[in-house]
């Protein structure tokens, strides 16, 4: 058996400069992320991020190798809900790592 992801839908927002009042404006765009892993955090994950971030991780997210988006502090939706990636994605060598997966993040409930 073939371990497999789900399609995450990633909604990237772009910086489009300042506003009138010096505020940055942001355009979101929608992308599908194919073949990502998702796992729901572990109580490890879960104390580590919050003495870190103050954050609770639920979910901690496997990203496919090859993959360009910017995840930090960007919503993503799966499970019919919403959550937003904060701190740092975690990225080891692509060639040293056996499966298709060489980077990972957290992520909370957002919304």
């Amino acid at each position: 058996m073939k371990i497999k992801g789900i399609t995450v839908k990633l909604y990237n927002q772009i910086p489009q400069g300042p506003d009138s009042f010096g505020n940055e404006t942001y355009q979101e765009t929608e992308v599908d992320v194919e073949n990502v892993l998702v796992s729901p955090a572990s109580s490890d994950d879960v104390i580590s991020s919050l003495n870190l971030y103050g954050k609770k991780a639920v979910y901690t997210l496997a990203i496919p190798k090859g993959n360009t988006n910017i995840w930090e502090d960007q919503i993503v939706e799966f499970f019919g809900q919403k959550y937003r990636v904060y701190g740092f994605v975690v990225q080891g060598i692509e060639d040293n790592i056996p499966l298709e997966w060489n980077a990972k993040a957290w992520c909370e409930v957002y919304g």
